[in-house]
């Protein structure tokens, strides 16, 4: 009988410090609070004198600084998610361009492992179509995606207007950027996507370079590896913003594991073809590819140089007079990876209005 009551008080004990820890893991990692009452910032869309014309039309959704302000608030409010505890800055993080640094794949509520890499936010106004597979076509369907998808933030839109029309401060900012006080998905989205809109990205040490402004340079290593970029690499990643917007298969797998742009058009020749991503603060947003399996530029460039497979999807481009990939030396790779690191743009990643409020 003594034994079992010494037992009855250290299975007591157990709880006890297991409800504690719990409590205490609350509390330290619940969100942090925003500043609701964050200032408007007077801002306006400017293109870059070097960008082409937007692909998206500003007429169709007008960025206002009460509506950037809303936008701002949403994209760092937990609110958003299912039970409140990630918003869209989770997987989009400033630091690393609005990528989601050293996380292989994107994780949603309760720990919810995705399926892809989260992408870094910014020049989203270029696009012609949204995520690794291009099944998005506008820019407000990406967030309505996220907040919506089962393993991201599993939410419906008419879930979160309901949440947010019930809350004290929302109805307010929403009249201020909408003209009245209701709330309803298609606002909530269009709020996000002023937001995001204005994620422009043009002020790298490179751009400086090409614009012969102060402080735009390249060393030795680095011009050398400029020319190797144009050489090697920028039919596919085509200046200035670093991306041709189309999709391709770059042999990362013999045979693909994700079914990758097919999941949208249901071609088979679409099997394993990935959007070519940006490379625009690309030394920032590790790991890279769909899957997030390279964890280094070094890592990526030694791919294309020795690690491609004949995947029957394969792109032309890598796999030339029977020769699969592009003729890098260690060399070569070494100086690609320097000049690419000049494309990193810490004024836009250090810039105070796209931070938390």
């Amino acid at each position: 009988m003594g034994n079992q009551k010494h037992l009855k008080v250290k299975v007591i004990a157990v709880i006890a410090i297991v409800n504690l820890i719990i409590a205490l893991s609350a509390y330290y990692f619940r969100p942090a609070k925003i500043d609701y009452d964050t200032a408007v910032v007077n801002i306006s869309f400017s293109r870059p004198a070097s960008f082409p014309k937007p692909s998206v039309d500003l007429r169709v959704n007008p960025v206002s600084p009460d509506g950037f302000k809303l936008g701002r608030l949403l994209f760092y409010d937990p609110v958003l998610s299912l039970d409140q505890s990630i918003s869209c800055n989770n997987c989009h993080q400033p630091a690393a361009a609005f990528a989601n640094p050293g996380a292989a794949l994107s994780i949603g509520i309760k720990g919810c492992i995705g399926e892809r890499n989260a992408p870094p936010l910014f020049n989203l106004a270029w696009q012609h179509a949204y995520m690794w597979d291009g099944r998005i076509s506008t820019i407000d369907s990406t967030a309505l995606n996220a907040i919506s998808n089962s393993c991201e933030m599993a939410s419906t839109p008419g879930e979160i207007a309901n949440r947010l029309q019930s809350t004290k401060v929302y109805p307010a900012l929403f009249e201020k950027a909408f003209g009245d006080r209701k709330i309803s998905p298609e606002r909530i989205v269009k709020a996000i996507s002023q937001f995001t809109t204005l994620m422009v990205s043009a002020n790298s040490r490179y751009d400086k370079y090409i614009c012969k402004e102060p402080g735009g340079y390249l060393s030795a290593e680095e011009s050398k590896g400029y020319l190797l970029f144009q050489k090697k690499c920028a039919a596919c990643h085509t200046e200035p913003l670093f991306t041709d917007q189309s999709f391709k298969n770059n042999g990362l797998d013999l045979i693909s594991r994700d079914p990758g742009r097919k999941d949208h058009t249901h071609k088979a020749e679409d099997a394993g073809l990935f959007r070519v991503p940006t490379l625009r603060n690309v030394a920032v947003t590790a790991p890279y590819m769909h899957d997030g399996r390279f964890s280094s530029l070094e890592e990526v460039l030694k791919h294309y140089a020795s690690g491609i497979k004949p995947n029957s999807h394969l792109d032309k481009s890598l796999r030339l007079k029977g020769k699969l990939g592009i003729d890098l030396s260690a060399a070569d790779q070494h100086n690609i990876a320097a000049f690419l690191k000049t494309l990193t743009d810490t004024t836009y990643i250090n810039d105070p209005k796209f931070q938390k409020p």
